[in-house]
């Protein structure tokens, strides 16, 4: 049974509860660009999005070196945030040691970038726990898109059918779906009641145990 699921991890809201320092930094780097957002406008366009679906879609039509040059301004006003504040949400490596400890595949399929993967992994120590991970960089279409998905269970050599996927984003939830994957979906952004369409809802990883996932969702 071990080898026949994958769990495919999203990465903000799901490892760490980082989007509230996403939050501050998106309205700091908006706010210094001109454009004050709202809260809804910030869940409707830009949370669980790539930043080269969303930069283009608040400036309008950029270069690629300019969608780039945003994003990295954006991601490094986030680290400095966010580095003195980082921890796994509750629960997590406990987790983690059942899925190795039972030999659970797992990835990370994360609309960040790869700095961002690093700079998460290196700060809460969960390095060893991941061996496969796909970020921004392994797709052309972000989430909603089923794309990221799709192709980290092909990376782990497991049927989408057979993957749980962890999100926290309303358009993370969408792709998990669409890529016919089981979803969980974490409280950290969003609301039991907005998580309506996910199998399972949690609010932490704590007292969780992968293998009743494993016969709850199959």
């Amino acid at each position: 049974m071990s080898n026949t699921v994958g769990f495919l991890f999203d990465m903000d809201g799901v490892l760490v509860d980082s989007n509230p320092s996403h939050k501050i930094a998106l309205k700091q780097f908006c706010l210094q660009h001109g454009f004050d957002l709202t809260e809804e406008q910030l869940r409707e366009k830009i949370y669980g999005r790539t930043n080269k679906d969303w930069i283009p879609n608040l400036f309008g039509n950029l270069s690629p070196e300019l969608v780039k040059q945003y994003a990295d301004e954006k991601e490094a006003l986030f680290r400095d945030i966010y580095k003195n504040d980082i921890k796994p949400v509750d629960g997590l490596i406990d987790f983690l040691e059942k899925l190795d400890s039972n030999q659970i595949a797992r990835a990370i399929a994360t609309s960040a970038p790869r700095e961002n993967v690093d700079f998460t992994l290196q700060y809460t120590h969960i390095e060893k726990y991941f061996m496969t991970i796909l970020d921004e960089s392994f797709v052309s279409k972000g989430k909603p898109n089923p794309e990221i998905y799709l192709k980290t269970a092909a990376a782990l050599g497991i049927a989408p059918e057979r993957c749980i996927v962890f999100e926290d984003s309303l358009s993370g939830v969408k792709a998990g779906k669409d890529a016919g994957c089981k979803v969980v979906g974490i409280t950290t952004t969003h609301t039991a009641e907005e998580l309506h369409e996910t199998d399972f809802i949690i609010q932490d990883f704590r007292g969780l145990n992968p293998k009743e996932f494993i016969s709850t969702l199959f």
